[in-house]
């Protein structure tokens, strides 16, 4: 295929060339009635670019053919089979992946740090969870994906699950062991779904994990946003193998999509398919070296400590990492990773992704140079020199695995969508929890709808919210109260 090539860009141009006058959506009418203070802003080639994907890019019967054939690049370019194209992000692509594979009811084995988007897809769909509990690393506060083994004890005991679906890249770059899940999977004749969100990269160098296709995933969710060159809500969906039909996935899809998709998104898609064929390779080999200088240069500062494979691949830890998440471990400071995020941004504009009780995360890409890892390092030794100014590290009552992993009561769906009431915190121990309560980054919920709880958690949640973490689907996000089921019913 002519990889040269950008279907959707290419369209574009043609569009403007061609001097076309719509009398359809967007109502800017190509930017003529925006506001000139916005158009200031965003610029005259944003409004220009923004029109309808059909009777605009396309014509109404989509003959050209402009988004099918982006797609079939995109497949190509990473080697699956099918390929779609999202502009509501991988919160809508792995609904429509969990859709595709089981209905109301039937089960699916599910790790149990997965994403808010997937409980919202149980929730939606009436579709049962096997939790699949993840590795817990008890000395960092930090859970890997599930290991091979956790699937295959599932497996037995669950022998009607419909499928499996496991997180990788975790949003702390660890990863699992794909390729034996999805082997798991296929001796059952059954498909493995992978939210890889965090890893649109990963196709491009040897050096990084193995991505999902190549580790035998059959359905594999990607933000190009995250790690590629997309515009945020930039989401891509791949399929391989015949256990889940493209004609399936994509009417899974259609209940969920906007009928009015974002063509600045697919062009953005479909650019960065073109980038990454042409220069992938090179883009990333000098991104993998500017993390591991990075690396070394954070290690040097006194009280930081990067964590490498020593910290996150060891025995009974994840199989795999993404160098290019730096995650830097606090504790040799003494002061918590919200403050130190929050002074980071107030101090030297520099804003950091994931921050905890005890780690900071600066996420490097393609993108960064010389000149941005630099201003970061800069900041982080004036963070350390400024330490004295950063109250100590509050005391976040962390549980252990056993207290942190809470009893499913009754299916999300019914937690969630039944009679509820808000109590306080104090009285809701014992209680099914009828909201999602996910510390925010890295939006891996803490409790569940249908989910029991007790009291390590509640104190987990309320110590947390003291301290700067963020619970923003919370009904109430100090966690002083929680809404639980009025019919506390258990399933069991």
């Amino acid at each position: 295929m002519d990889h040269s090539t950008a279907p959707v860009l290419d369209a574009l141009v043609a569009y403007q060339a061609q001097d076309h006058l719509p009398f359809t959506p967007p109502g800017h009418k190509q930017g003529r009635g925006a506001d000139p203070r916005v158009r200031a802003v965003l610029g005259d080639a944003l409004f220009d670019a923004d029109m309808l994907a059909v009777s605009g890019l396309d014509d109404r019967t989509t003959s050209q053919g402009v988004l099918k054939r982006a797609e079939a690049l995109m497949a190509d370019a990473v080697g699956a089979d099918h390929t779609f194209f999202s502009t509501c992000g991988s919160s809508l692509s792995v609904k429509a992946a969990m859709l595709s594979v089981a209905g109301p009811h039937e089960k699916i084995l599910v790790g149990r740090d997965a994403h808010k988007s997937v409980i919202s897809g149980l929730i939606l769909a009436g579709i049962r969870p096997v939790w699949v509990d993840p590795r817990w690393d008890p000395d960092l506060h930090l859970a890997h994906p599930p290991s091979p083994e956790a699937f295959r004890a599932a497996f037995e005991k669950h022998p009607d699950a419909r499928g499996a679906l496991v997180t990788s890249p975790t949003p702390y770059g660890t990863c699992a062991d794909i390729g034996a899940v999805a082997t798991l999977c296929h001796e059952r004749g059954i498909p493995l779904i992978v939210d890889e969100a965090w890893g649109a990269h990963l196709p491009f160098h040897p050096e990084l994990p193995t991505w999902a296709m190549d580790a035998g995933a059959d359905v594999c969710v990607t933000s190009v946003h995250k790690m590629g060159s997309g515009l945020e809500q930039g989401s891509v969906f791949h399929l391989q193998g015949d256990l889940v039909t493209a004609r399936t996935l994509a009417s899974r899809a259609d209940l969920l999509d906007t009928t009015s998709p974002s063509v600045l998104i697919y062009a953005a898609l479909d650019g960065w398919r073109r980038q990454m064929v042409e220069h992938g390779h090179e883009l990333m080999e000098g991104a993998l070296e500017r993390a591991r200088r990075v690396r070394a240069a954070i290690e040097e500062i006194e009280g930081l400590h990067v964590n490498d494979r020593d910290d996150f691949c060891a025995p009974g830890r994840a199989f795999d990492m993404d160098p290019l998440q730096v995650f830097i471990d606090l504790k040799g400071v003494k002061f918590s990773g919200y403050d130190a995020a929050d002074w980071m941004r107030r101090h030297h504009r520099v804003n950091l992704h994931t921050s905890d009780h005890r780690r900071i995360n600066a996420q490097l890409t393609h993108a960064d140079d010389d000149t941005t890892t630099e201003r970061l390092l800069d900041g982080l030794r004036d963070l350390v020199a400024h330490a004295d100014e950063l109250p100590p590290a509050p005391d976040i009552r962390v549980p252990d695995p056993g207290s942190l992993r809470l009893r499913q009561a009754t299916l999300p769906r019914d937690a969630f969508f039944g009679e509820v009431e808000q109590v306080p915190v104090e009285s809701a121990v014992g209680r099914i929890c009828a909201e999602m309560l996910t510390p925010y980054p890295p939006g891996i919920p803490a409790v569940l709808p249908g989910e029991m709880l007790d009291q390590a958690v509640v104190d987990y949640l309320r110590s947390g919210a003291e301290a700067g973490m963020l619970i923003p689907d919370a009904a109430d996000g100090s966690a002083g109260t929680i809404r639980v089921s009025v019919h506390d019913v258990d399933a069991d």
